[in-house]
Order: structure tokens, then sequence, then C-alpha cells
């Protein structure tokens, strides 16, 4: 069976160390949502399964197999990544930027083929209007979907490859209806058979998107397992330093922090 799999990780910028003893398993067809506190390593942990970041102890292992062993473009095909902040700096258009997360697929893919699925995932993040303006003019919300659309392409060039979509605050900087919009673009693709983990700080969304929550603090994985279970108000207080509660109505979860 095709899994992500962090074991026992280790993770160290010189002396100090941003993540330790981690382990995780990301499968097809799940969602993983990944909450802690600001500098917890929740960054880290993302970067180091996407393998971007070096390790110090430990094994990332994708089909079973070190990523360290994987050339980039087999890697490209088979997981796609949505960093916190993507710089670019020259003019790209919009539709160049989507289109960009399909170069390792661009072997079997013909130019049409590319620029459908650019303006098909640019369509689906709202961004299509924005195929032929220049990245640098857009807001950053703007520019957040059309990040999205160029992972989502990605993914979309393979689903029966089943890649994995790692997301890092996916939603930062964009309004309520664009939050969830990205969130339902990537439970899709769950239901499709992909397996997804996305950094998220809105426990909301994670109780609404999320089948698992992992928690991250102070480096360590303190908490792993179904969303509404490990969603617990007084565990959430003590990790986040901060009354939480719970609320439940019909058919429906809230979080809030009356202090």
């Amino acid at each position: 069976m095709s899994l992500l799999q962090a074991a026992s990780i280790d993770v160290r910028a010189g002396a100090k160390v941003l993540i330790e003893d981690m382990s995780l398993v990301l499968a097809p067809g799940e969602f993983l949502a990944v909450i802690g506190p600001n500098g917890a390593g929740k960054t880290t942990l993302l970067g180091a399964l996407a393998g971007d970041r070096p390790l110090a102890r430990g094994r990332v292992l994708l089909d079973g197999k070190p990523l360290a062993q994987w050339n980039k473009a087999a890697l490209a095909r088979r997981r796609a990544v949505l960093p916190q902040h993507s710089g670019v700096a020259f003019d790209f258009t919009g539709l160049q930027i989507a289109s960009l997360g399909l170069l390792a697929h661009r072997d079997r893919l013909s130019e049409r083929q590319m620029r459908a699925l650019a303006e098909q995932a640019l369509a689906e993040t709202e961004a299509l209007a924005f195929a032929d303006r220049p990245y640098t003019v857009l807001s950053g919300g703007e520019r957040q979907r059309v990040q999205l659309a160029r992972v989502l392409a990605q993914c979309d060039a393979d689903p029966a490859g089943r890649p994995f979509l790692l997301l890092d605050e996916p939603i930062a900087g964009l309004d309520l209806a664009h939050q969830h919009a990205a969130l339902a673009s990537a439970r899709r693709r769950v239901n499709r058979g992909l397996g997804v983990l996305a950094v998220l700080h809105d426990l909301n969304m994670a109780a609404r998107y999320a089948d698992r929550v992992a928690i991250v603090e102070k480096g360590r994985l303190t908490a792993l397992g179904a969303a509404g279970p490990t969603l617990d108000p007084e565990f959430l207080s003590a990790v986040f330093a901060t009354p939480i509660v719970r609320l439940q109505t019909e058919g429906a979860t809230a979080f809030l922090s009356p202090g």
C-alpha cells in the first residue's frame, strides 16, 4: 500500500532540536490536519515529509523507500507541496505559475493537456481571472489561490498514481469563502483516494475537514488520532495556553476561546 511515513525523525538547526522522535503515517484517502502553537515544529515536519528538510535521525519513507532514494522528477510526480511562502522573482503569469506543477509530467502530457489541467485548477480556485496577469501584482490571497491551483494541477496530472498533497497553512490570507473552498478542494481529492496533510491554525476547519489530527508541541508529537476525540477542549486549552470550549449544535461543532 502506498504510504508516506515519518519514522522516529529528528530535525535540527545547529544545536537546536526542531522536531524530535516524531513518527506518523499518511495514507491514501485520508485528510490529516497538523495543529499546534506557533514555533511548535509543524512546518518543519511538513518540510521533512516533503524531502525538503535534512534529517538528523530517522527516515521518511514513500512506498517503503527513503525519500533520498527518489529522484526529483519521480518525487514530484508523487507529492505536491504548498509552502507557507512562495516567492516569485519574475513576472510569470498566473497560468505559468499553475503550470509549474506539471513540469514533472511533461514527458507524457502535451502542451494542450498541461494548459487544460492548469486552467481547470485555476477555475477551481476561482483564480482563472488571473491567468494572464503577472503574479507579482496579485494580492496575497490571489497569489495563494494561484499557488493552490499549482499543486492541485500537479496532483490531478496523474491521480491514479495516488499522489500526496502537503499543504502548509493553505488558507492563510484567504477570506472565509475561499478558506472553505480550498479545503473542500483538498477533501474532494481525499475522496478520490489521495492523501492530504495540511498544517492548520483554525480548529474549526480541522474539525470540519480532517479525518485525523496530529498535535505538535515543542517539537514533539503529543497527540494523534481521529479528529473528534483528539480535539479535546481540555487538552487543547493546555496546548494553546488559553481556554477553549467546544459547542455542539445540530450537525455542527464549533471551538471558541472565550478568554
